[in-house]
């Protein structure tokens, strides 16, 4: 029988799951139980909880969250976003940027170990499933040297045939997010080729998800994620890390060993970490801030009657015997500029408005001569972005003297979420003609709820050239 290749000893130079050889090793984190344990578990439930139900949730008729490309109208929470609009999303995403700034410099990577959906579902999902199939760390590890017959095919198999499923109908939500429920159900009632371009987009992530959860799993976390490595310019001393107590735990020995320290050197800690690496080494980048191995060693402590917290949330000053400061300038510099990321996209959102008003010149000629009139031809769109048929009024309020508008003599009435594209003539008669000039129309509707205004130019010939031809007849 060949040699296995030898399991790394994790250690700060190379990440655990590369072996001397360069082959991959699959970890198999042990199970753990405990406080954090359980609250990881309610709060990832209650995140996919969210997710799932987000397309299922209507406010005023649409789903809670709806990104609707076909129409280019975005729904989120009751706000109502069409294309033009979009630009005010940069102010939120930089409001979320800061906040997790800030959060990072008071709690470290709570957000990776939490929050994050990659997180979330490997360890709550895909893992969960992967555990009950195959059994625990152990029972895989002696499934992954055996050979590829009888009960390994059949338990891996079935678990990358689940894994598929469970990545199709993740895929199938996100795709509810863009096309709401009752479509999607539509879709799935007729075939592929009715819907192609949503088909791929399922099959290709759906592929690309399993493929993430099913092999490439923490590697998206050490190779890929940049969050990892930004930490160690968002952190400090004073943030909040899990970390281990080397003055209580060292000298490590065992149980009842003359002038040993608190650490048994059972490496429990390591066999629960979803990376692979060591947390008594110190804050490493592959920490995604899990709270498995101080659940780990709480249990073993609490064996050995010792007390808990050997590892533990606290900050590196606070291992060193230091008080931690949560007040210091890095703090209060990204509170400021989360408070302002807030506060812009607070405006952002406040700007928009039940409707949308534009208006743009018609290819070709930037304006007309006839033997009567200085004629400019524009084309105008109207918006409605309630969820109720509105009628409203547009008029030209400024313009060059004498001018006539023609396109909106009558109230036009929009469908709910509905726009409508019409041309719109301005002309001025050549005997009370000026020159150019700032034109401005306005747009109100019958309640009174809106009431925009858009401005654009008026352009013509030279009044002097246009009297030159006229003495010429022209």
């Amino acid at each position: 029988m060949a040699a296995q290749p030898q399991t790394p000893v994790p250690n700060l130079d190379t990440v655990t799951t590369i072996r001397a050889d360069g082959s991959r090793l699959f970890l198999h984190p042990a199970d753990t139980r405990g406080r954090f344990t359980t609250a990881r578990k309610l709060s990832a439930f209650a995140l996919i909880g969210f997710y799932l139900a987000l397309p299922w949730i209507q406010i005023d008729g649409y789903p809670a969250m709806f990104l609707d490309v076909a129409e280019r109208r975005f729904h989120f929470f009751g706000w109502i976003l069409a294309a033009q609009d979009i630009w005010l999303l940069f102010f939120l995403l930089t409001g979320v940027g800061f906040s997790l700034f800030f959060i990072t410099a008071l709690l470290g990577r709570v957000w990776c170990g939490w929050a994050c959906p990659h997180t979330v579902f490997l360890e709550h999902v895909y893992r969960r499933v992967e555990r009950w199939i195959e059994g625990d760390a152990h029972q895989r590890r002696l499934l992954d040297a055996a050979p590829f017959e009888g009960e390994k095919a059949f338990k891996r198999i079935f678990k990358h045939v689940v894994f598929v499923l469970l990545s199709a109908v993740i895929m199938h939500l996100m795709l509810a997010y863009f096309v709401s429920i009752p479509q999607l159900w539509a879709m799935m009632r007729h075939s592929p080729s009715e819907h192609w371009g949503a088909f791929l987009f399922v099959a290709i992530s759906t592929a690309v998800l399993y493929f993430n959860f099913a092999w490439f799993r923490e590697q998206l976390c050490i190779v890929i994620c940049p969050y990892g490595r930004l930490q160690s310019a968002l952190i400090d001393d004073d943030s909040m890390v899990i970390g281990y107590d080397t003055t209580r735990g060292e000298p490590r020995g065992k149980l009842n060993s003359a002038g040993a320290g608190h650490c048994i050197d059972c490496s429990r800690c390591v066999q629960v970490c979803p990376t692979g690496i060591d947390i008594r080494q110190g804050l490493q980048m592959e920490c995604v801030g899990c709270t498995a191995c101080i659940d780990a060693c709480d249990d073993v402590m609490e064996k050995v009657k010792r007390p808990r917290g050997l590892i533990r949330y606290d900050s590196l000053n606070g291992f060193a015997g230091k008080a931690t400061r949560w007040l210091r300038a890095r703090t209060f510099v990204y509170f400021g500029l989360f408070l302002v990321g807030v506060g812009v996209s607070n405006w952002a959102l406040s700007t928009i408005r039940p409707a949308s008003l534009g208006i743009t010149r018609m290819q070709g000629a930037p304006y007309y001569v006839d033997a009567s009139y200085v004629r400019n031809q524009y084309m105008v769109r109207l918006v409605n972005k309630r969820n109720e048929p509105v009628t409203f009024n547009v008029a030209l309020v400024q313009g060059p003297q004498g001018a006539e508008a023609k396109g909106f003599e009558q109230a036009i009435t929009i469908g709910p979420l509905g726009e409508e594209l019409r041309p719109f003539v301005v002309q001025v008669a050549r005997k009370v003609y000026t020159g150019n000039a700032r034109l401005q129309l306005r747009l109100t509707d019958a309640d009174g709820q809106c009431d925009l205004t858009k401005e654009t130019e008026f352009l013509g010939p030279s009044p002097a050239l246009l009297k030159e031809d006229e003495a010429d007849g022209r």
